[in-house]
């Protein structure tokens, strides 16, 4: 009676720690989603052992009560069950470890064909026991003897849990924090029924196998199914509160086209489409006459092709498109986005009610009176973090995931209690020394809180030190939809950034050189107007006080030095004026408006000692002259007088008159020395 009463709670424990999960798995039998086989082939082992938990209460029973004659056949029934059902345990057990593990390799393979091959020998021998006793066999008082393929079955078993529980020990050595523990888990749990298996070799008249089954299904549901319960649950979350701007998402297994749906908006859950199903690609074809509108249902059927939706994904990770569907009697804009999902089979698509914002530009784009027509209205709709944070917004204790994006494998980085205080630490070691203040600012509780009841969500770029280099970052923050927690995701940038910057660099050069004179290097024509109207500007405005001059200068006998020597003789010749220009005007621009005529903007030092200059600049002239070197520069210059001079015009017409003047007294000084 004792044996039953023991075997009998065993199975009462494990009906009550199992029945959601049994409850939950209902009707997932049979398909192939990757997550629900795991769940199918747990609760697969879980009713294998009820099974064998119900056969050894009747084995209890029944062997009490050996001496009745008539019940000796149904003895005989239950004996062969126990073993079958024993079996069972074990090649369920193992099913289920390779479908956690998520691994087809050849171990895992060859250790599914050898519990099968155990399996199988072990039904055929329990047949054939029938006819001779390898296994079990009954002596005349109808006791039960142990025979020697019982020892033989009881040890392959003991083999194949050791196994097990060696590679899991292996394993959970390579990983770290939640699926340590969890894989260790597993592995403890092989051990004990390693042990009990023992026990029950040597002692057939007590339960032992069935205390081993149900302390080791007790420490699978507490470290196993619990965390990873727990764990689906704060990924959901995370995923809902980053897919909350989609109206709804869809992940597509292309081999199979099952699907599933993820829906956020209400008006889209009015239109009743099917949340989950066994033929992506032929539903969609017949919702789409009764969901799209008219005029878009035929580029809508073209697109939902799974040839045509691969082909549009090579050399890619996403596309898009858009067109109308029908919401509540409503055309609205809807955008499209499909993207391959990590394991190289799944489709994941993403749908974003767009009608809202088109209008909201329309209107924009009305109120300035500007026509611009929309060729492609797109967003990057992949959210691609390198590190995610699930931060409690009461308390702050947070879990980080290091992770490529949402639908990837997630892997936990750590825990903490304080995720301000901890960042505050974190951004003094990491965080450039330039923008630890803005971060630090950014970070806290009270401004994060500030900035979500603005907006959904918030973001900063800043630099982070890997080695001695600056990397980019990205860092966006938002609330889950039940407002309880943050989920700050971090993203490298710094590739995006850095083309940015080169992108601006070669811009400003690029309009840097169009306004320089290629010969001489000096600023030219174009500048010299830029400068010209910003001065006239400021004098329009009242802006009296800037004080300035201009001088104005043309090289003397330029075109008779290109008719005698040369064009190459007279490049020479302007290129030494201008830098002739440049030693002496040194604070400021000189530009050349002319084959030989160069302005020079007088200004701050220059303009204080332009009386100086000016004669240093003709002293040198007239030392080129006497010597008959170059070149000769005929100058004027003339100031901003502001109770007079109301265009920039005016003063340069005086420094022009001026330089004539000087122009036809070199020509006089050259003439006498020729003479001479």
């Amino acid at each position: 009676m004792t044996y039953s009463m023991i075997s009998g709670l065993a199975l009462i424990v494990n009906l009550i720690i199992n029945h959601l999960a049994l409850r939950n798995t209902k009707g997932h039998f049979g398909e192939r989603l990757e997550e629900h086989r795991v769940a199918v082939r747990y609760c697969l082992f879980v009713e294998a052992s009820n099974c064998f938990f119900a056969v050894d209460i009747a084995w209890g029973l029944l062997d009490a009560h050996h001496d009745v004659a008539p019940l000796f056949p149904l003895l005989y029934t239950v004996g062969v069950l126990y073993f079958a059902f024993m079996f069972l345990t074990m090649l369920t057990w193992a099913r289920y470890i390779v479908a956690y593990l998520n691994k087809e390799r050849l171990r895992s393979k060859a250790l599914l064909y050898a519990v099968w091959s155990m399996f199988t020998l072990g039904l055929i021998y329990l047949l054939l026991n029938f006819g001779h006793p390898y296994i079990f066999s009954f002596n005349e008082q109808h006791e039960y003897i142990p025979e020697s393929g019982r020892y033989i079955a009881f040890l392959l078993q003991v083999a194949v849990y050791v196994v097990v529980s060696t590679y899991m020990f292996y394993i959970a050595h390579k990983t770290r924090g939640e699926e340590k523990v969890r894989r260790l888990a597993v592995g403890i749990t092989c051990v004990a029924m390693e042990l009990f298996l023992i026990l029950q070799i040597l002692d057939p008249t007590k339960p032992f196998y069935a205390m081993g089954l149900i302390i080791g299904i007790c420490m699978m549901h507490s470290y196993v199914e619990l965390g990873e319960n727990k764990e689906k649950r704060v990924y959901d979350n995370i995923a809902k509160g980053l897919a909350e701007d989609y109206a709804a998402m869809y992940y597509i297994d292309t081999e199979t086209g099952e699907y599933q749906e993820y829906v956020a908006s209400e008006e889209y859950k009015s239109m009743n489409i099917p949340v989950i199903g066994r033929d992506f690609f032929g539903e969609t074809q017949a919702n789409i006459d009764a969901y799209v509108h008219p005029d878009d249902r035929e580029l809508a059927k073209s697109l939902y092709h799974k040839e045509t939706m691969l082909a549009n994904l090579e050399g890619r990770k996403s596309y898009s498109y858009k067109y109308r569907l029908m919401v509540n009697g409503q055309p609205r804009i809807f955008l499209f986005t499909i993207k391959l999902a990590n394991d190289g089979r799944n489709l994941v698509l993403y749908e974003k009610d767009i009608e809202d914002d088109i209008r909201a530009e329309l209107q924009r784009l009305e109120a300035e009176k500007k026509q611009v027509t929309f060729t492609q209205i797109a967003e990057s709709l992949a959210v691609n973090y390198d590190v995610i944070y699930y931060v409690n917004a009461e308390d702050a204790d947070y879990i980080s995931f290091e992770c490529r994006n949402i639908y990837g494998q997630m892997d936990m980085k750590k825990r903490g209690d304080d995720f301000f205080a901890d960042c505050q630490d974190e951004i003094l070691q990491i965080v450039h020394r330039n923008d630890r203040e803005m971060v630090m600012d950014f970070l806290k509780k009270e401004n994060l809180e500030k900035a979500l009841d603005t907006y959904k969500s918030s973001g900063l770029d800043y630099r982070i030190m890997i080695g001695k280099k600056a990397h980019y970052v990205r860092l966006t923050v938002r609330k889950t939809s039940d407002d309880s927690h943050y989920i700050i995701g971090i993203e490298n940038v710094d590739d995006e950034i850095q083309k940015e910057k080169q992108h601006l660099k070669a811009l400003l050069t690029e309009k840097e050189l169009a306004r320089r004179d290629e010969l001489t290097g000096v600023k030219n024509k174009n500048a010299y107007h830029e400068l010209e109207k910003s001065v006239q500007e400021n004098i329009e405005h009242g802006l009296d006080y800037l004080t300035f001059a201009l001088v104005v200068c043309d090289a003397n006998n330029l075109k008779q030095i290109n008719d005698t020597e040369g064009h190459v003789a007279g490049d020479e010749y302007i290129k030494s004026s201008a830098k002739l220009l440049c030693d002496i005007f040194v604070h400021s621009p000189v530009f050349r408006v002319g084959g030989d005529e160069f302005v020079v903007f007088l200004r701050s030092d220059d303009f204080t000692n332009r009386e100086k200059l000016m004669k240093q600049l003709r002293e040198q002239v007239t030392e080129n002259l006497r010597t008959g070197k170059r070149p000769i520069l005929a100058s004027g210059m003339a100031e901003y007088i502001p109770d007079k001079d109301s265009l920039v015009s005016d003063i340069f017409d005086r420094a022009d008159k001026e330089m004539y003047e000087n122009k036809q007294k070199l020509k006089q000084a050259e003439a006498i020395a020729t003479l001479q």
